[in-house]
């Protein structure tokens, strides 16, 4: 068996030629992978799609989210099976900043079964809550209501979000 010096010289030179060489290889990776997230390339939010959920009791028919008015609108239908009564509507995000808008309208709102109510939000801090035209958001709403039969000793309440792109 041969050990001389030269042989092992090759051995170690051969190993460490592989390891620089998927070093830079990995180092070349890394820089990809930072370019592709630093231009939002590998943002999934981009990705997704616009949506509206509300549960059953509520049918989200369309709605949009203001930056440059300062809006929020939402369209929802009735579809309790009954008349009821929202006696209040809270909007809230994610953010550090939550975000927030004066009433829509007075409340308590009545509406018949299968009636379609647009409510619509103003002065809302889109700024400060993170909402930036162009990108997307997610709005998160809180309905308290009641049937009207039953009273507002039977309050219930639907969680509901809205993630769409913010114009």
């Amino acid at each position: 068996m041969d050990n001389s010096p030269h042989k092992l010289f090759k051995k170690s030179q051969a190993a460490l030629e592989f390891l620089t060489t998927y070093g830079w290889a990995f180092l070349v990776i890394l820089i990809m992978i930072g370019t592709l997230a630093y231009f939002g390339i590998l943002n999934p939010s981009k990705i997704l799609p616009n949506r509206c959920n509300f549960g059953a009791e509520f049918q989200c028919l369309d709605y949009q989210i203001s930056a440059t008015a300062g809006t929020f609108k939402v369209r929802l239908k009735n579809n309790v099976g009954e008349a009821i009564q929202i006696s209040s509507l809270t909007l809230g995000s994610e953010g550090t900043t939550v975000y927030s808008c004066s009433t829509p309208q007075s409340v308590p709102i009545t509406m018949n079964s299968g009636q379609i109510n647009e409510l619509l939000w103003s002065n809302c801090n889109s700024g400060p809550a993170g909402f930036v035209a162009g990108e997307k958001g997610k709005v998160l709403v809180t309905t308290t209501y009641n049937t009207v039969a039953s009273g507002t000793s039977y309050a219930r309440q639907v969680k509901g979000e809205v993630f769409s792109s913010v114009v």
